[in-house]
């Protein structure tokens, strides 16, 4: 067990219910939420539209994901429950399709995230650990914006996204979900070893194509074994229903709970006013309490990993 500073601690706090389990709605979407909207959707609209979903929502939630495009208004109006994360990266990535690298805002960082007042910074990657010298490249970039963000007593909740490296082999593929388990579990060994606070991992199966509930436990706890760090799952825009069983067997196998967003709302972005309102307060808050009851019952606390930060007359030294 390690001891963390005590922001790291706060933060994880702020952003995990009681018995230090996650249940943790996001809504960091960008490029992908635009396209989820009418054709020519204005931008206030759209920051209109996210903090409804959001205010409905986060009381339910021990944190939100929120992004710096969109989500000032929701950081604003959400609950005072609920913790608080922000988007680090650029939405998307540079290079092309089997060569992806991060990218990032030129006016937007770690000291801006605290200055906000969030939780916590989330940082998304594209990362395959068959990458070679690009592997090494972005684990350098993550290395750094740990360092930048432990140093602001900032947690890091980082995102590595797998893709395949064959351009003619769709991540979406029968051919890529026969290797995606093994690549997930070495990007959370690898990545893990890096020192973010908590892991925000993929399910080591694609749904659409592998059903066995007894191989799906089986890799996640390959996924806790390999990591030296606490990992939720996230719901990669699956539907709830899949979700709600991935997230179940996830925190049988050692997760600490999930960062889901899609899953639950995807639904209510394109409603009416009236019938978003009826869905966020019946459908989309019974999704929420269903998965925060899966954290509470079957998700490992954070706490077994890290420690809290010693006591003593001159604790402020350190």
């Amino acid at each position: 067990m390690q001891t963390i500073s005590p922001g790291r601690w706060r933060g994880l706090r702020q952003t995990s219910l009681d018995g230090d389990v996650f249940a943790i709605l996001a809504f960091d979407q960008r490029g992908t939420y635009r396209k989820m909207l009418p054709e020519g959707t204005s931008y206030e609209r759209a920051a209109e539209v996210k903090a409804e979903i959001v205010a409905a929502l986060s009381v339910k939630a021990s944190a939100v994901l929120l992004d710096n495009e969109y989500g000032l208004a929701s950081a604003l109006t959400m609950s005072r429950s609920s913790g608080l994360l922000m988007s680090l990266e650029k939405s998307g990535y540079s290079g092309d399709a089997t060569y992806r690298r991060i990218e990032f805002l030129p006016d937007w960082n770690v000291g801006d995230i605290r200055a906000m007042g969030a939780s916590a910074v989330k940082l998304l990657a594209y990362y395959h650990p068959g990458t070679g010298a690009l592997a090494e490249e972005i684990e350098g970039i993550i290395a750094g914006v740990i360092r930048d963000s432990h140093a602001q007593g900032l947690p890091v909740f980082l995102e590595p996204l797998c893709y395949s490296l064959d351009a003619a082999v769709s991540k979406e593929s029968a051919a890529f979900a026969e290797l995606r388990p093994p690549v997930v579990i070495e990007t959370a060994r690898r990545l893990g070893a890096l020192g973010p606070d908590v892991l925000k991992m993929e399910f080591p199966y694609d749904a659409a194509y592998h059903h066995n509930h007894d191989e799906w436990r089986a890799a996640c706890e390959a996924i806790s074994a390999a990591s030296d760090v606490p990992w939720v799952l996230l719901s990669a825009g699956v539907d709830f229903a899949t979700f709600a069983d991935q997230a179940r067997i996830a925190c049988q196998a050692g997760a600490s709970g999930w960062l889901a967003g899609r899953a639950i709302w995807k639904e209510a972005v394109t409603m009416s006013d009236a019938d978003r309102a009826r869905f966020l307060q019946t459908t989309a808050l019974d999704r929420m309490q269903r998965l925060v009851e899966v954290s509470q019952q079957y998700g490992r606390p954070w706490t077994q990993l890290y420690g809290m930060p010693a006591n003593s007359p001159t604790w402020y030294k350190r």
